[in-house]
């Protein structure tokens, strides 16, 4: 038991290693000196105390829907429309942070509840249609993520906006920005919602490890059929798992709306939050734990990569090509696994 454990720890940061081995030879290959290009990332992440402030601002939706991502897979579900449902929580949290003048104590819960209750209603139909129709889960999410993206353009044009692109701020008592961290992060756009997506992580481990609930989804995620012989609401669990899975997502876009950006404006096209997600959870392992440190590296390589082109001339799609190249060995672990149990082997 604890050799499993070790190496399910293990695998992804020699997958992470070797994804960057990988991208050192590629910097090599197209001209580039890899040393500068990965002092200049990591200097770009935590080289001084703004860098730090916006690398932790990038880590906290990566949070929310790497949890997404893994909420539903570990309840063995693909819950590919992470983004739609980030979207629709995001506009959410807006209208209620744009439409209301309440107490701060009351508006911003309120604001955030309210994007986890739309990102929640975006994946009960994907929910429902599996539970009752056997509808493939990555079917009907990807669909949705179209239909949560104009849907939401249509209404920030026609309800929240006067110029036609761009909502209102949200008030004061909604918002999530921090005089106190911009003070001390030289005026980076950190917030309070980090709190927030630590407090989420807390929460799905609570809700899976030590729930009977958590152990139901579990199960039911595991092996359907024998859970329904044990008695367990199959349907039930498949919905309450995407519902729970949406809501984790509609609260990465409540970070958005009311801490990055402070208002939604129409979009050409998604975030990426949400597909950044599905590897936030792959290289976590799907635990809590695991996610926040995943979600601290690809909050690190986003940031840090905005400082290679000008420190080390390296352009920034050769991070995009580092990340895919470790979520190629994390995706290719059963043959990191092979090798390690083939050593082993050999060994004794």
């Amino acid at each position: 038991m604890k050799s499993n454990r070790l190496q399910q720890l293990f695998i992804p940061v020699l997958a992470v290693l070797l994804g960057m081995i990988a991208g050192s030879i590629v910097m090599l290959a197209s001209g580039y000196n890899p040393i500068a290009g990965f002092s200049a990332l990591v200097y770009g992440a935590f080289g001084d105390t703004y860098y730090i402030g916006e690398t932790i601002r990038q880590t906290t939706p990566y949070i929310l829907t790497g949890l997404a991502v893994a909420f539903a897979f570990r309840t063995g579900l693909f819950n590919i429309g992470v983004e739609g449902q980030l979207i629709v929580g995001w506009l959410a949290a807006v209208w209620v942070g744009v439409s209301f003048d309440l107490p701060k104590i009351v508006h911003l819960p309120l604001a955030i509840l309210a994007a986890a209750a739309a990102g929640a209603l975006w994946g009960l139909l994907p929910g429902v249609l599996k539970a009752y129709l056997k509808v493939h889960e990555v079917i009907i999410t990807i669909m949705m993520n179209y239909i949560a993206l104009h849907v939401t353009n249509a209404i920030i044009r026609s309800v929240l906006s006067d110029e036609g692109f761009k909502s209102d701020p949200v008030k004061p008592s909604a918002s999530l920005q921090s005089e106190f961290f911009g003070a001390i992060t030289h005026h980076s756009t950190m917030h309070y919602g980090i709190f927030i997506a630590i407090a989420a992580a807390f929460i799905m481990w609570f809700l899976l490890e030590r729930t009977t609930k958590g152990f139901e989804l579990r199960a039911v995620g595991f092996n359907q059929h024998a859970s329904q012989y044990a008695g367990m609401n199959v349907r039930a669990n498949i919905i309450l798992a995407m519902v729970i899975s949406g809501a984790f997502a509609g609260v990465a876009g409540a970070m958005e709306g009311l801490g990055t950006f402070g208002n939604i404006s129409t979009k050409a096209g998604f975030t990426g939050l949400g597909f950044d997600g599905i590897a936030v959870a792959l290289i976590g392992g799907n635990n809590a734990f695991g996610i926040l440190l995943s979600a601290l590296l690809f909050g690190a390589l986003k940031v840090g990569a905005l400082e290679m082109p000008s420190s080390a001339g390296v352009p920034t799609e050769l991070v995009d090509i580092i990340i895919a190249l470790i979520i190629f060995f994390v995706a290719s672990s059963y043959m990191i696994r092979w090798l390690l149990s083939r050593g082993q082997k050999g060994a004794e």
